[in-house]
C-alpha cells in the first residue's frame, strides 16, 4: 500500500452559499496550512474536487485508523 499522508475528516455543520456541501455529511480534509491560518479548510466536496470553505462550516473528527483506511481506499477507487 502507498505511504499516504494522514487523512483528516470533518462533518459539515453549515453550508450557507455552498451548494456542493451537504449538512451532516462526512468530508475528507486535505492539508493546506496557508488556508487554515486564514480560517479555511480545503475539502473534497460533492463535485469531487477540492475547494476552500470556511472552517466554521465543519467539525473535524478523529477516526479509528481502520475507518480512515477504508475511507481513503474508497476515495482512491472513485
Amino acid at each position: 500500500m502507498k505511504n499516504l499522508s494522514p487523512s483528516r475528516f470533518a462533518i459539515c455543520l453549515k453550508n450557507k452559499g455552498a451548494e456542493d456541501l451537504i449538512i451532516r455529511k462526512l468530508y475528507q480534509v486535505l492539508p493546506d496550512e496557508k488556508a487554515e491560518k486564514k480560517g479555511l479548510l480545503r475539502v473534497i466536496d460533492e463535485s469531487g474536487e477540492d475547494y476552500l470553505y470556511p472552517a466554521n462550516f465543519f467539525f473535524t473528527i478523529d477516526l479509528p485508523r481502520k475507518v480512515e483506511r477504508v475511507l481513503r481506499q474508497h476515495a482512491i477507487a472513485t
